[in-house]
């Protein structure tokens, strides 16, 4: 019988899990909670408001605009956040419930307000360490709640190779095996880069693997293209245009500079960041490849393999069911995974119904429902 695994869902941070888990000696860095003068609830760091905590719904993302309105003219919220805050939303224990009503063996859980703040902090590698070391420690209490069937994902950044060891081993320890990073270049350097092969190497050995998910962190585009109002826009309209372009550009530095020759047992996974550029992205990483390497003589780097190949074995990437995943599969392979994104308003609590409504099958299509997922947590 085939193991059905949701790889995106979210759990809300509460308003102070990032003081009460984090360093002692590093809570002047911890992200907090805080409600504004008139009562909206925003994520802050250091007194600077980095978002609006939303309390969303699937399927009412005119509401999020709305309260965003409501707030520009000065109007109070219609809404108290903790009156209003669901328990499966932050509660793993209750978060257990739901998903087996929804007719769920296991899910992934990314952070909630984790996705906003990365790039607002790249600046200080402290108040990184701080927070995302914060959410990887409760990561542990989730995987505990969960008997098994809670997978939270922890939040790494690669910029600091003896921390990431630490983190990774920590994670090991607590149970938890995919981690988010951003697909980006660190510190300057690609992924890629030689300096790197000890990250790398370190995923492995503990297990974990590394995961790229739609949020704000850092960018491969000029900062000038992004002209939306930072504080009252919660996703920038340009990123969300080219959702896809910075892991795609992240996957094929890694397989074109031999990261993935060199490293064959690493796994990556592609969450919420749509999935029906892979057909066209594999015919283009093969024939580039191809091309580049006829015309210049030689490639990159000595591959055992065709570049697509590397992608097929090592990348496993959600596609939402409006993206008839079945359709996917047969133009790229068994590379897909289901997802919801609960509880957030683009999402759905109807996963399976959603699935079969594209003619999806668990039974024909294990690797879609769940065996895919369990190539990144190691199963």
């Amino acid at each position: 019988m085939t193991t059905i695994i949701d790889c995106d869902q979210h759990l809300y941070e509460s308003r102070t899990l990032w003081v009460d888990n984090c360093d002692p000696a590093q809570r002047d860095d911890a992200l907090r909670i805080e409600d504004d003068d008139l009562g909206y609830p925003w994520i802050t760091w250091r007194g600077t408001r980095l978002g609006m905590a939303d309390v969303q719904l699937p399927g009412e993302t005119d509401v999020l605009g709305e309260r965003r309105n409501r707030r520009l003219a000065g109007e109070a919220p219609d809404y108290l956040y903790d009156d209003v805050l669901p328990a499966d939303y932050w509660d793993p224990t209750a978060r257990l419930e739901r998903i087996h009503a929804m007719g769920l063996d296991q899910a992934m859980l990314f952070p909630n307000f984790g996705l906003l703040w990365e790039r607002r902090l790249s600046d200080s590698l402290p108040a990184l360490h701080a927070n995302m070391g914060a959410w990887n420690r409760w990561c542990s209490t989730v995987v505990a709640d969960g008997g098994g069937a809670l997978h939270p994902v922890a939040h790494l950044t690669l910029r600091d190779p003896d921390w990431l060891d630490a983190q990774l081993r920590d994670l090991e320890a607590g149970g938890v095996h995919v981690a988010m990073i951003a697909p980006a270049l660190v510190d300057g350097k690609p992924l890629s880069h030689p300096d790197h092969d000890r990250i790398w190497s370190s995923f492995v050995e503990h297990g974990v693997a590394p995961c790229f998910h739609v949020a704000d962190q850092p960018r491969v585009f000029d900062d000038a293209w992004y002209t939306d109002d930072e504080e009252h826009g919660l996703v920038n309209a340009i990123e969300s245009v080219f959702l896809y372009t910075p892991v795609a550009l992240a996957i094929t530095d890694l397989i074109v500079n031999g990261t993935l020759e060199k490293h064959p047992d690493l796994r990556l996974g592609v969450v919420e960041l749509s999935a029906i550029w892979v057909p066209l992205y594999l015919m283009m990483l093969d024939g580039a490849l191809r091309f580049t390497s006829k015309l210049n003589g030689k490639s990159i780097a000595n591959l055992s393999m065709e570049p697509s190949e590397y992608f097929r074995r090592a990348v496993r990437v959600a596609a939402f069911s409006y993206e008839q995943p079945t359709r996917l599969m047969g133009q790229s392979g068994d590379l897909f995974m289901a997802c919801s994104d609960y509880p957030h308003s683009e999402g759905t609590n109807t996963i399976l119904q959603d699935y079969e409504q594209q003619r999806c099958d668990p039974i024909e299509q294990p690797g879609l429902y769940g065996g895919n997922v369990e190539v990144l947590l190691g199963g």
